[in-house]
């Protein structure tokens, strides 16, 4: 008889937009952190604590607002924003987790209903692909805040058939590190498409990531990935 495991956590995030006026994003990501709940994380979480309260922050790690220098981090120095980026993102490194990012280069598409036809068609084989590990779990929450509502309906149109996925909308964006990680794959994940792509880095990309961090990163996090 197959053991039924308890609970699987997937924390999801997007950047971008799904308008086409000027000024809307280029790209549409979504990223996608896994754990299981059986899988401890408190040494991790500890660890990831007391290094940001050694930098005298506590909050959400926002990334898209920490390389821009906004929000809670305007006042933040380089070095600091860079240490705060480096400790979620070792954090990361170290708990047993899984990934997946999502991307739409909006560049090749002229309309929502095309961007939100990819996304769905993007998302629904990500889940066909997982949807056997999905089957071994009692209960599976996905936390997503309903930021952007289009893909929460997308979200819901594609796990319909799931008896045991439940919604969590309402959660503690500071306490939920997951779900930072999710937030930071959204960002770093964008710089390696456009590095990839050879698409143009933005002024706060550019000074705030370098080359080597880029290959880096792509290479550090390649045995997480699904």
């Amino acid at each position: 008889m197959i053991k039924i495991k308890n609970r699987l956590n997937i924390f999801i995030d997007e950047s971008g937009d799904f308008g086409f006026e000027k000024g809307s994003s280029e790209l549409y990501v979504v990223s996608f952190t896994l754990h299981e709940s059986a899988d401890s994380i408190k040494e991790e979480i500890k660890y990831l604590n007391e290094k940001l309260s050694k930098l005298d922050y506590e909050g959400m790690i926002h990334l898209a607002y920490l390389v821009a220098k906004r929000g809670d981090y305007v006042h933040f120095s380089l070095e600091k924003r860079k240490s705060i980026f480096w400790a979620i993102y070792y954090f990361a490194k170290r708990v047993k987790i899984q990934i997946h990012t999502v991307i739409v280069n909006k560049n090749f598409k002229n309309k929502k209903s095309q961007l939100t036809k990819e996304l769905r068609s993007k998302i629904k084989e990500f889940f066909e692909i997982i949807s056997d590990y999905i089957d071994e779990f009692e209960e599976v929450v996905i936390y997503y805040d309903n930021g952007q509502e289009e893909l929460g309906r997308i979200l819901n149109d594609v796990l319909k058939d799931k008896n045991n996925v439940k919604y969590r909308i309402e959660f503690d964006h500071r306490e939920k590190r997951l779900f930072q990680v999710s937030d930071m794959l959204t960002f770093i994940d964008k710089i390696v498409y456009k590095y990839n792509n050879n698409m143009q880095l933005t002024k706060s990309e550019k000074y705030f990531f370098g080359v080597k961090n880029i290959e880096g990163m792509m290479r550090q996090l390649k045995s997480k990935r699904i």
